[in-house]
């Protein structure tokens, strides 16, 4: 979380401990970027960099009383038309005793799984954009936070707002 414990982390990696480690940045791509803010050589992150995992907790939709309905324009313009297009199945939140009249119950996961390949470490020590990783990831069947949160909407499993709330 600052420079000094980067570092550290970074030399632990290095001398060939396995290092976890939290940092806040808006998805795994960006924690590139971040490090090298808190000035990591990105010839040592490169070398010392296994993977990132992005995640964020979206509330489970209540599964006793959720409500079937279609993706309206509204939501599928809003998530993103290519994720959701008008008219999908989805659900949403209603609310009854079990959970409190809230709509929901519990917390699921979304998931960005960045895995640090050969043109990965390259594009780190050549001080490549965020853009043109992602763009290779993509590529290589990345899935964003917000396309993982898309895939537990059409699951039933939470809603159009709270993804969009946590992404």
């Amino acid at each position: 979380r600052d420079a000094e414990t980067a570092s550290i982390a970074v030399q632990a990696a290095l001398t060939g401990h396995l290092v976890l480690s939290t940092l806040h940045t808006n998805g795994s791509v960006s924690a590139i970027s971040r490090l090298v803010d808190m000035k990591i050589e990105p010839f040592l992150l490169s070398s010392s960099l296994l993977a990132v995992l992005a995640q964020r907790l979206v509330r489970r939709l209540c599964l006793k009383c959720r409500k079937p309905k279609e993706a309206e324009a509204k939501e599928s313009v809003a998530v993103g038309e290519a994720l959701l297009p008008v008219g999908t199945p989805i659900f949403e939140a209603v609310g009854c005793e079990a959970c409190h009249r809230s709509g929901y119950r519990g917390r699921i996961p979304i998931f960005e799984l960045m895995r640090v390949d050969e043109w990965l470490h390259t594009a780190i020590t050549e001080r490549k954009s965020e853009v043109e990783m992602l763009a290779h990831l993509r590529e290589h069947g990345f899935r964003t936070l917000r396309e993982d949160g898309v895939r537990r909407i059409i699951e039933g499993l939470s809603s159009v707002d709270e993804v969009l709330r946590a992404t």
